[in-house]
This record gives structure tokens, C-alpha cells and sequence, in this order.
């Protein structure tokens, strides 16, 4: 699988749950919500890092793209923790 592809498709992963849980955290305990920013910081630096992995005038280091993956894989367990909170 190209690197691209991979991380569209945990962008998109990524935006849904990013978009469910804003729905509801209005309703959250504040531990959700204090979860909720931390998880808004993680996702900026997500961004910015996806920015320079895709943007093809770049070339990105192995050490960013495993980076990258890392910070994905963090905010994917973040916004799960989140998720089960709120459906309780």
C-alpha cells in the first residue's frame, strides 16, 4: 500500500471519529473533555505532519512517516477511550 493511500484512509478514520465525538462531547463528563483537548492538540500536529508527508514537493524523512503513525495510532486510541466514555 503507497504511504499516500494509508494515510487518507486514516485521515478519513481519523475525521469521522473526530466528527462523532464532537457531536457529542457537549454532553461529556469533564474528564472527556479535558481528554477531548488534549486529543485537539494531537490532531493539529497530526495535520501538520500529514501536511509534509503529502505535499509532493517534499520529501518526507522514514523518521517523520513513522512519527506520523505514531501520533495516528495515539489519537485513534485517544478518540476510542472518548467514544466509550460517551456511551456510557
Amino acid at each position: 500500500m503507497n504511504i499516500k493511500k494509508e494515510f487518507d484512509e486514516l485521515t478519513e478514520v481519523l475525521k469521522q471519529q473526530r466528527d462523532e465525538i464532537e457531536v457529542k462531547i457537549h454532553l461529556a463528563s469533564m474528564d472527556a473533555k479535558d481528554e477531548w483537548q488534549k486529543g485537539e492538540k494531537t490532531w493539529g500536529e497530526f495535520v501538520d505532519a500529514l501536511g509534509v508527508i503529502t505535499d509532493d514537493t517534499k520529501e518526507a524523512s522514514a523518521e517523520l512517516i513513522h512519527a506520523t503513525k505514531i501520533i495516528g495510532d495515539e489519537l485513534k486510541e485517544t478518540y476510542n477511550r472518548i467514544s466509550e466514555r460517551l456511551s456510557k
